[in-house]
């Protein structure tokens, strides 16, 4: 697929993407309903790493667009959340992203995304340490630990952090990827809806391939963050 229609199709899919509703009738949910919803948030808006394990060098960096779909387990709980009835059950997060190259094979990177028709921001952040660089005959090993914050929801504040490790191995400009790790949630409900805190951990495995052409990259993965199954794609520079 040429990169003008790769870019298109990032843009449909945001474009396109379902009216949601801002989470604010917490208090219609039990607790167990309430921790089965917090699963799906972790799932959704767990940091994403869409990029190989091999480090971008010192001073290299990575800027691009992004868009995740994530294919809730409870829909109905979000619509009983929301006020919506048509809430998807698919939830698309679209978001901006940059890393930079550090000494010693580490790479700091920043996201940011903007929740459409919701009124909710996530903001996140990984720092990544290869293990091993890889070259032409040696696989890269990668580690790396991330953090996202939900930000815009009155009644919830909602964070995740993550570990995990990947390995890499280019083949020409095509350079797939497997890894897997934990994500551990932290979901403190606002005292009005008598609900209490939820803290839970899920295990995570995912793997894509990234397609680099001169600077322009482009990087397709499958998450799956317990029963949860997320797709999706990055376009940007790498240099």
């Amino acid at each position: 697929m040429k990169p003008n229609r790769i870019v298109a199709a990032l843009l449909l899919l945001v474009a396109s993407a379902p009216a949601l509703a801002e989470i604010d009738q917490l208090q219609l949910l039990t607790q167990q309903e309430f921790r089965a919803l917090s699963e799906d948030l972790g799932a959704t808006l767990s940091y994403k790493p869409l990029t190989p394990a091999e480090p971008l060098g010192l001073f290299g960096f990575d800027v691009g667009i992004a868009a995740t779909g994530t294919r809730l387990k409870h829909p109905e709980l979000f619509e009983r959340a929301t006020g919506n009835a048509d809430f998807p059950s698919t939830v698309v997060v679209p978001s901006v992203r940059a890393s930079l190259g550090l000494p010693f094979s580490f790479d700091a990177s920043v996201m940011y995304s903007s929740v459409p028709k919701t009124g909710m921001s996530l903001w996140g952040g990984a720092l990544s340490w290869a293990v091993i660089s890889g070259d032409t005959v040696w696989p890269a090993v990668g580690v790396r630990a991330s953090y996202t914050r939900l930000f815009g929801v009155d009644q919830l504040d909602f964070d995740t952090a993550g570990l995990d490790a990947s390995i890499s191995k280019g083949f020409g400009p095509f350079t797939p990827y497997i890894g897997g790790g934990k994500v551990w949630s932290a979901s403190t409900p606002h005292s009005s809806t008598g609900l209490a805190r939820e803290s839970f951990s899920q295990t995570k495995v995912f793997g894509g391939i990234g397609i680099k052409v001169l600077l322009l990259n482009f990087v397709v993965e499958a998450d799956r963050t317990g029963p949860i199954n997320s797709y999706g794609a990055k376009l940007g520079l790498r240099f």
